[in-house]
């Protein structure tokens, strides 16, 4: 056979399989007779830098897998603690006093809530907080007492009629000018009109108040204008009966610029081919609203709601504080201003936090309510499941 003819079978005629031997010593006769193939001498050599680096060798495969293994590490998030510092210490720096302020005006304060289990005395020692080592234990009579206290039941039945109009009246009213405003094509328009009406967000509650009593007032515009024209004039801020309603339509005027944007940042997501694809189906403007608009803003209406009602029995407390002496005690006194007028103004610490307490545990009760009805509607709420 000559020699191109003998090259052109070695490369046609399949690999003779080669069995590895076992024993200690290899014979001559173990040796293969056809060399292997290029491929199978590669894959050969990578088995043993595999087989090195599984076994934890000190060589170059050894310190491939660890880079490996760190890599695999990295991905799904366990990064070592020190690097997570180098890389976010800007960050950290710059929240820094935001966390130093919510740990000494929320957290510290906290520790204050002892004294609803005394008959705390500021005077039993040098300063207040060595008093509150010096301070008699009573248990829970604080509590008991506030259950048989008719003012403030009073207050909670207040707060929680005030609470139920705000959240009939207050809460729609951010989601349909959240939607009048996103139906706006022009954008100047849209950014004026939501200019206008969060500009209100901004303003303090005393300043809410005057404006207020210049338009409603005995001495406000309209009541002048009545006045002017022969009609008799009202006056809005001292009627007790409609009291509630004056807190809620101020409210409204306040805060709802921060919820329109709120929703308008959920409607901003929603794609614009579920319109088209709604509008070729003949659904109309109403029923695009129904049928995408709304659902997109489920979730954010659902969070949205947990955390107001966790907020149920916080209605207010500069805002009915400011209005007190104009509708008296029995209209404009919530849970907020009871403590302040219980803690502050008749000195009895103990019993003030007890109520405080008290208010505490029930929202975050409602919260809990809240977030799980959320759950079995199929949203997340404030945390997941």
């Amino acid at each position: 056979m000559s020699l191109k003819a003998r090259s052109r079978s070695d490369r046609t005629s399949p690999p003779t399989a080669v069995e590895e031997p076992t024993g200690a010593g290899i014979t001559a006769d173990a040796k293969p007779q056809a060399r292997a193939p290029r491929g199978t001498a590669k894959a050969g050599k990578a088995g043993k830098a595999g087989r090195a680096g599984g076994a934890g060798g000190a060589g170059r495969a050894g310190r491939a897998a660890k880079a490996a293994r760190a890599g695999r590490a990295g991905k799904v998030g366990k990064v070592p603690w020190r690097l997570r510092l180098r890389r976010d210490r800007t960050l950290i720096l710059m929240t820094l006093p935001v966390i130093l302020l919510l740990l000494l005006f929320h957290y510290v304060p906290l520790l204050g809530n002892v004294t609803a289990f005394q008959d705390y005395d500021p005077y039993a020692a040098a300063n207040g907080i060595m008093a509150i080592f010096e301070s008699p234990w009573v248990g829970i009579e604080q509590f008991t007492r506030m259950l048989q206290d008719p003012l403030f039941w009073s207050a909670t039945k207040n707060t929680l009629v005030l609470f139920a109009l705000q959240l009939v009246l207050f809460f729609p009213v951010p989601i349909a000018l959240a939607l009048v405003i996103n139906s706006v094509i022009r954008p100047r328009v849209r950014a004026v009109a939501q200019a206008i009406m969060y500009l209100p967000h901004f303003f303090s509650w005393v300043l809410v108040i005057t404006v207020f009593q210049q338009v409603f007032g005995g001495a406000g515009i309209i009541a002048q204008t009545l006045q002017d024209h022969g009609w008799d004039g009202f006056d809005l801020m001292t009627n007790a009966d409609l009291f509630k309603y004056l807190v809620t339509a101020q409210a409204v005027w306040k805060d709802a610029g921060w919820g329109i944007i709120v929703f308008l940042a959920a409607l901003s997501a929603v794609s614009t081919d579920l319109y088209e694809a709604a509008a070729m189906d003949g659904a109309g403007r109403w029923r695009r609203m129904w049928h995408v608009t709304l659902p997109a803003l489920r979730p954010v209406i659902a969070l949205l709601l947990v955390l107001r009602v966790g907020d149920a029995l916080s209605v207010g407390f500069e805002q009915f504080l400011l209005q007190r002496d104009a509708v008296g005690a029995g209209a404009s006194e919530v849970l907020d201003t009871y403590v302040w007028n219980m803690g502050i103004q008749n000195g009895d610490f103990s019993y003030a936090a007890a109520v405080g307490l008290a208010k505490g545990f029930i929202g975050v009760a409602l919260v809990l309510g809240a977030n799980k009805f959320a759950h079995l509607l199929g949203e997340q709420g404030v945390y997941k499941k």
